[in-house]
């Protein structure tokens, strides 16, 4: 045995040195190229979650809102988004180091998986928050203006913010701010933007005196369900390897989720009379926004806890909108706004795996959790004015009021869905 020990301990040091640099690992990049379709397949499914909830004669343009999101940011992504994020150290912005993938090869390495899967997986995330902002403004914004506003959004929101919690250097990070897959990035940002934008844009024609039914209700419990899947690789995926954290984030993400859809129909079912299926998809969208932020950092206990107050923290951001009067015409403040700003404060509390919350005693880690919500949600409601009032001015918001009697599908697309 001591000859054996002999033999193999100078080989063991000159084999150190590679145990600690980044090796490829086929099993997690394998895991991340699943994900990173999964979160793409959320695409059609918002497309389908949004478009079951207007009228008829809105439906492909408001599939259109999410589509021209994955064309824009697609390709904003790769050409400057990549870069701003994570292309290098600063505080508040990454950099210009890789403006169009520069430096960037199929042998780069990000931690086991190679950079090239890297940045497609954050891309999916870069192209999925606009696209949610549109629910607030369906059935009449000016499609030409909508492009250019992801796009100013996507590059002066969604990247700074990105970097802020994930990027080398970021000054939320530094603060030990947690957020596993994006409930202040992606939800809360989308959310109060999506307000501010609603506010800024005006009602819709005839609202609230008209009543807005959904067209197909069918198709937005698929749009549901689509989401439901793709989300176990946005939250799964976060942990960037096929491993024990992507478990219990995959697991985290199924509980919460139906959780949050059995209390708001519990809520509903109390409020209303009777549980609806809009309202069970959205529950299941309310308990999956919540715990984004918390997927790898709870146990599947408190998972179930946060998905039961997502239902009626949710449930009660939506009616209020008939409290105050505005229109946020497919809920995106009331679920993603809310349900990410609580997600990310609840992560402060529930914490128990790989880091500590509140309940564990850890007073500190929900501080910072209220500091960033705070800051970004401060940053998002800014900068969206600013571009907002900007294209209000440069380009006009809404379209004319008989383009809307008329539908957006025929006057933006010249297209109808239906015979």
């Amino acid at each position: 045995m001591t000859r054996l020990a002999a033999t193999l301990f100078p080989l063991l040091l000159l084999a150190a040195p590679a145990f600690g640099a980044d090796q490829l690992d086929s099993g997690d990049t394998a895991w991340m190229l699943v994900s990173s379709a999964m979160v793409l397949a959320m695409l059609p499914g918002l497309a389908l979650f949004y478009g079951g909830m207007v009228r008829t004669k809105n439906v492909l343009s408001t599939f259109m809102h999410t589509f021209a999101a994955m064309a824009i940011m697609g390709v904003q992504w790769v050409a400057i988004g990549y870069s701003l994020a994570f292309g290098g150290e600063g505080k508040f912005i990454g950099g210009f180091a890789n403006l169009f993938l520069f430096g960037i090869t199929p042998e780069s390495l990000t931690g086991t998986i190679p950079t090239y899967v890297f940045i497609m997986f954050q891309g999916m995330f870069a192209v999925i928050t606009p696209a949610l902002i549109s629910g607030a403004i369906a059935e009449r914004m000016k499609f030409s203006t909508y492009c250019v506003f992801i796009f100013l959004w996507g590059t002066l929101v969604y990247d700074p913010l990105c970097h802020w919690v994930w990027g080398a250097g970021g000054w939320l990070l530094q603060m030990g701010a947690l957020d596993f897959a994006g409930g202040t990035v992606v939800h809360l940002s989308s959310g109060i933007s999506a307000l501010v934008l609603a506010l800024v844009i005006g009602k819709r024609v005839g609202y609230p005196q008209e009543r807005f039914i959904p067209h197909n209700l069918p198709m937005t419990l698929l749009g549901a369900g689509l989401l439901w899947f793709g989300w176990f690789g946005f939250n799964a995926g976060s942990a960037l390897s096929a491993g024990g954290s992507a478990a219990l984030a995959f697991a985290t993400t199924q509980t919460a989720a139906a959780a949050g859809a059995l209390a708001w129909m519990a809520v509903e079912w109390l409020h209303a009379g009777k549980p609806s299926a809009l309202g069970a998809a959205s529950g299941v969208v309310a308990g999956l926004v919540v715990i984004t932020p918390a997927a790898g950092f709870v146990t599947p206990g408190w998972a179930l806890l946060m998905g039961l107050t997502a239902g009626p923290i949710c449930y009660g951001g939506v009616m209020l909108k008939h409290k105050l009067g505005y229109d946020d015409s497919l809920d995106a403040f009331g679920i993603h706004g809310l349900g990410g700003a609580w997600g990310a404060i609840a992560t402060g509390i529930f914490a128990t795996v790989g880091a500590t919350g509140l309940i564990a005693g850890n007073l500190h880690q929900l501080l910072v959790q209220l500091i960033g919500v705070v800051a970004a949600g401060a940053y998002a409601v800014v900068m969206t004015l600013a571009i907002v009032y900007v294209l209000k001015v440069t380009m006009g918001l809404r379209v004319e009021k008989d383009d809307e009697r008329m539908g957006l599908d025929q006057v933006a697309h010249s297209e109808s869905a239906y015979s």
